[in-house]
């Protein structure tokens, strides 16, 4: 018998939770561990990048739903990759888009900073 940390998180549950921080926040980062205390360099990279042109942005830990989670974002984007950015309800991209964009002299407008 295997561990599943996640089993213990309802799907429905996570999709709805999902659906609701994308809804009713104007950026929104689905990321391992939090703001304060990224736990991959993705994550770590996506909120430095946002951190540059804003002070306030939504985050959410997925790592212990990681699966459920991944599941729910898909449906938003069509990725299962984590770290994920959204804005205004669209989504955005990984840390490497956010990267591009910054790269292009871009993120700041894709942020609505």
């Amino acid at each position: 018998m295997t561990f599943d940390p996640s089993a213990e998180f309802d799907p429905e549950e996570i999709e709805q939770e999902v659906d609701e921080t994308i809804e009713n926040n104007e950026v929104v980062l689905f990321m391992k561990g939090t703001e304060l205390m990224p736990q991959c360099g993705y994550s770590r990279k996506a909120v430095a990048l946002i951190q540059q042109h804003r002070d306030d942005m939504e985050t959410v830990d997925v790592l212990e739903g990681l699966d459920h989670y991944r599941e729910a974002l898909a449906r938003h984007s069509d990725r299962e990759t984590i770290p994920q950015t959204f804005v205004d309800g669209e989504f955005v991209g990984g840390s490497d888009i956010l990267e591009q964009l910054q790269e292009r002299g871009e993120l700041a407008e894709t942020l609505n900073a």
